[in-house]
């Protein structure tokens, strides 16, 4: 896989349980290949799982999670559907919405505020207000 980006291959892992066959895992690694291996994403890590339930009374017994690192935030979706490539398309449209949400909040540099409670300094750059410890230290 070639991209533009400074990661090379992805370091996404694909994991089955169940009586998942070959041509389902092929086909999820390429689809989860297209969402994490497009040029402008920061480096991608995690790991997939997909589960055929041997439940044949259930109604969806396929499942897919996903949980990856996208630069330095975490994305996890999860998918439940009737086959194999439904749940892996499902799967798919999920990681691309926030892997793109991730993206763009990695290429613009926001990054999460630390509240106050957690340690994050208080101080504005404004002038001190009225009844201020400043202002009662020059008046004493």
């Amino acid at each position: 896989m070639t991209t533009d980006n400074t990661q090379g291959d992805p370091l996404v892992w694909l994991r089955s349980d169940g009586a998942v066959d070959e041509k389902t895992l092929a086909y999820a690694r390429t689809k989860i290949d297209a969402v994490v291996g497009r040029p402008g994403l920061p480096v991608v890590t995690g790991e997939v799982h997909i589960v055929r339930s041997a439940a044949h009374h259930a109604g969806h017994p396929w499942s897919a999670t996903a949980d990856l690192r996208v630069g330095g935030r975490q994305v996890v979706a999860a998918a439940e559907e009737a086959t194999g490539t439904e749940v892996v398309d499902r799967l798919q449209d999920r990681l691309r919405r926030q892997t793109e949400k991730s993206a763009q909040a990695w290429n613009n540099g926001h990054r999460t505020t630390v509240p106050p409670w957690r340690g994050a300094s208080g101080r504005s750059s404004a002038a001190p207000g009225p009844g201020s410890a400043a202002e009662d230290s020059r008046t004493a």
